[in-house]
């Protein structure tokens, strides 16, 4: 079981839009067990089949959980950032899956041990609620990007996937090659490549050195598919009602204490 520890100043755990939605007593409950983790690009947080001994709410940063084939050829299922939590399966009944999770863009998180997780949901009250709330709302994105994936263009999975991963970074920039987009949507590169010059042509987005650049969110959510907008429409239907203020939330973290300086890990 994690020992007690203390939250650095650089990010608070209100950060993470589930935890900001717990009133003030429950977040202090799990405030002394929540852990600083940096989330370096490509760490792999879980595999399938290995167990899943920690839950990660990350503040910063995307996980992908993808579903990988025997022959090496992977999907992405689903994005996680500060909307979520990286192993919520354990919330199931199960301590391993059959997906995989990495880092896809770099940031921080919050990591706890699953134990405490579980302890806590089976207590009921508000924690049970937004976490059932947040699995049904990522079984949502699932099942749409497994119909945008078989239903949609590339042109319109593309700005589908950087819709939602500007949703999950403060700023309009998203850094990613386009080998990477092209291995989280399981088609081939050629096809990202074509409609990144195409969206590229038309000013929807920049692109240089692996760093893409929206200028105009707007005009890049005329130009996506139903997709995206469903999976943003129900999360904000499941969590939106249940978020508490912020202030409140983080006078709740910053009652815990923090060091000037804290090591991550």
């Amino acid at each position: 079981m994690s020992t007690p520890t203390t939250h650095p100043e650089s990010f608070l755990p209100t950060q993470n839009h589930l935890l900001a939605a717990l009133p003030a007593a429950d977040l202090e409950r799990l405030l002394p067990y929540l852990r600083p983790a940096a989330l370096p690009l490509g760490a792999v947080l879980y595999e399938p089949g290995s167990p899943m001994r920690h839950c990660y709410f990350p503040v910063s940063g995307i996980v992908s959980r993808l579903q990988t084939l025997e022959d090496g050829h992977m999907a992405e299922i689903a994005v996680i950032g500060n909307d979520g939590c990286v192993g919520v399966a354990v919330l199931l009944g199960t301590k391993t899956t059959r997906t995989r999770a990495v880092v896809q863009i770099a940031g921080d998180a919050y990591r706890i041990d699953s134990d405490i997780v579980l302890s806590e949901f089976y207590k009921g009250g508000p924690i049970h609620r937004v976490l059932l709330r947040y699995i049904q709302s990522l079984m949502m994105q699932m099942s749409q990007t497994a119909v945008c994936n078989r239903h949609h263009s590339i042109e319109q999975q593309l700005c589908r996937w950087l819709l939602m991963s500007l949703d999950r970074v403060p700023s309009n920039k998203v850094r990613m090659t386009q080998e990477m987009i092209s291995n989280m949507l399981g088609v081939r590169r050629g096809g990202i490549t074509e409609a990144a010059r195409k969206l590229q042509a038309e000013g929807l987005i920049g692109y240089s050195r692996g760093n893409i650049t929206v200028p105009d969110r707007a005009k890049l959510e005329a130009r996506a598919c139903e997709c995206y907008a469903a999976v943003k429409k129900e999360a904000d239907r499941l969590l939106g009602s249940s978020r508490i203020s912020m202030p409140r939330a983080a006078g709740a973290a910053r009652r815990a204490g923090r060091p000037s300086r804290c090591a991550r890990g």
